[in-house]
């Protein structure tokens, strides 16, 4: 699993916080609008807002919450979009596990995190327990 990427120039385009489930809402659709004003036909703005949505849910139902911070850059040669969720809860133990489809440590159906990373173009995971996690995803113009 690829480590969060430090090296990526980048403009910011907003950091926000996921407290509430207004604030998942309202993150998810700056993300759509992000997409759409980078150019990003309907089926991409809908895969990043899926995956996002699936990460917010996440962060809010497991770590109470965390921060959310958009970015637009080059990476691999592409114009991306790029959104990084961090949160100080309890981690994942295994992140392995964690990635396998049907995996759950609560009450969904396991799909959240290889769900999300199905709908993107580059998905980074870091993780320690006690600590927290960031997840980083990329998706394409």
């Amino acid at each position: 699993m690829p480590e969060i990427t430090d090296n990526i120039k980048t403009e910011l385009l907003g950091t926000f916080k996921i407290e509430t489930e207004y604030d998942i809402v309202m993150v998810r659709q700056t993300i759509r609008q992000c997409a759409k004003d980078a150019g990003m036909g309907i089926v991409d703005q809908t895969r990043i807002t899926t995956a996002v949505s699936e990460l917010f849910r996440n962060m809010y139902n497991y770590a109470g919450g965390g921060e959310v911070v958009i970015e637009s850059g080059i990476v691999d040669n592409h114009q991306a979009l790029i959104v990084t969720c961090q949160d100080k809860g309890p981690g994942i133990e295994n992140l392995e596990l964690a990635m396998s489809d049907g995996f759950t440590s609560g009450l969904g159906m396991g799909y959240g995190l290889p769900g999300a990373k199905r709908l993107v173009d580059r998905f980074e995971i870091q993780s320690k327990v006690n600590e927290g996690t960031t997840v980083r995803i990329m998706k394409w113009k």
